[in-house]
């Protein structure tokens, strides 16, 4: 459990590099972020052979071996296709990956539970908010992509109708759409970290088979494709625009089968 959480800490480097790239645009940090990663990879190996050998048989009889052992491989193979390829853009959607499975298999040993009533409400406070500014951020995200196509739609009948020319510029739309799905993505993440370390300490181990839990993660991984096919493909325009209203329908799903708030007001 410590190298494992050595090895979080290093790969935190990476995640903080594929925000900063998301919201700038620019990989500045790379450099720095690929030899953090490099590193974490020898200790999440040792984690790993360490914990078989305290077990005495390969280390995936549970959800978070098995989330440690994929983390693993990943990174591996991205390091292989990096050396090969050179291939950085990926970093953006390989860095968060790794970092989510590796947190998820840390949070696998229980912990003590809140040292105090008040430290635990102004955590999941915290949570609370980021998710709320996310969802906010996200449900720019899918006006802007509506606002593109209704856009769109018009240019395309040669006969547009009297809103058309009170909408803004396709490309003004479609820069608006990434700059929210930007900011929103990041909040998101936060949000999805600070509210599983508060459900792995309130619930223990059972806090990743719960629905809302495993949903929030989905909704996460919607984004993080969004983000992934917007900087490394080019998705723009119309495919990204459906993407974006798909992403935040389940984004809406999410919060609505979320009960957290609702246990947060009543405690």
């Amino acid at each position: 459990v410590f190298w494992l959480r050595v090895t979080l800490a290093l790969y935190s480097l990476g995640l903080g590099h594929a925000l900063l790239t998301v919201i700038r645009r620019r990989q500045r940090l790379f450099t720095l972020a690929l030899a953090s990663f490099t590193i974490a990879a020898v200790f999440h190996l040792v984690s790993i052979v360490e914990e078989g050998l305290a077990l005495g048989r390969f280390p995936v009889v549970n959800l978070y071996q098995s989330s440690s052992l994929i983390g693993f491989l990943i990174t591996v193979l991205f390091l292989v296709a990096y050396w090969r390829y050179k291939f950085e853009s990926l970093a953006v959607f390989v860095f968060p990956i790794v970092f989510v499975f590796t947190f998820i298999a840390s949070l696998g040993h229980p912990v003590e539970p809140w040292s105090s009533p008040a430290l635990r409400s102004s955590w999941l406070f915290i949570h609370v908010v980021l998710a709320l500014l996310g969802y906010a951020a996200l449900f720019l995200t899918c006006v802007a992509a509506v606002m593109y196509l209704i856009q769109e739609r018009e240019l395309k009948s040669k006969k547009p109708r009297a809103f058309y020319y009170r909408l803004p510029p396709l490309g003004t739309l479609d820069e608006l759409s990434y700059k929210t799905m930007a900011a929103g993505f990041v909040l998101i993440t936060l949000g999805l970290i600070t509210g599983s370390f508060w459900a792995f300490i309130e619930w223990g181990t059972r806090w990743v088979v719960d629905p809302k839990i495993i949903l929030a993660f989905v909704t996460w991984g919607i984004y993080l494709a969004m983000i992934f096919t917007r900087w490394t493909i080019g998705w723009r325009g119309r495919k990204a625009a459906y993407f974006a209203i798909a992403g935040f329908c389940c984004a809406a799903l999410t919060w609505m089968v979320d009960s957290g708030v609702h246990s947060f007001v009543k405690r």
